[in-house]
């Protein structure tokens, strides 16, 4: 999902795993097992690390070549995710109940992902950006444009 475009990243800079984890405020193995996806790494630490890359996460995830796109916020915002996942959902004639099989979750689980202040697990993110064709970036909020730059 993205651990080679980490382990890239931070090789491309000539840094450290421990140099990256405490800018995560994290254990060096903590991050180690980030990088091998041993420990799958949260949106909140990933878009950090993007934040500190200056690269998108459509980059991290290997959708786009492209590194950073021109307008990216810092921030996610969970406002847009709340209306741009439920308008994904309704784009493609899904149920909460329909898209949460399909990203293997509990139905309530779309349901706090549309209503809540709470950011899509990272796996499941990732499943939806790729089977929607969709920027991880416009699903957060960090951008404008629904559909990442190969």
């Amino acid at each position: 999902m993205y651990t080679k475009q980490l382990k890239f990243i931070r090789e491309e800079k000539e840094l450290s795993q421990k140099v990256l984890a405490n800018i995560l405020n994290i254990k060096e193995n903590t991050y180690s097992e980030y990088e091998t996806e041993y420990k799958i790494i949260p949106i909140k630490h990933l878009n950090k690390l993007c934040n500190y890359f200056k690269c998108s996460l459509d980059y991290i995830f290997g959708f786009t070549n492209k590194h950073n796109y021109n307008l990216t916020q810092n921030n996610i915002n969970y406002q847009l995710q709340h209306l741009r996942l439920k308008e994904l959902r309704k784009k493609y004639n899904l149920t909460q109940k329909k898209l949460a099989n399909i990203i293997n979750a509990a139905a309530s689980t779309i349901s706090d992902y549309e209503t809540r202040d709470k950011c899509i697990a990272t796996p499941f993110l990732y499943t939806i950006c790729k089977k929607y064709n969709i920027s991880a970036d416009y699903l957060l909020g960090k951008i404008e444009n629904p559909k990442y730059s190969k």
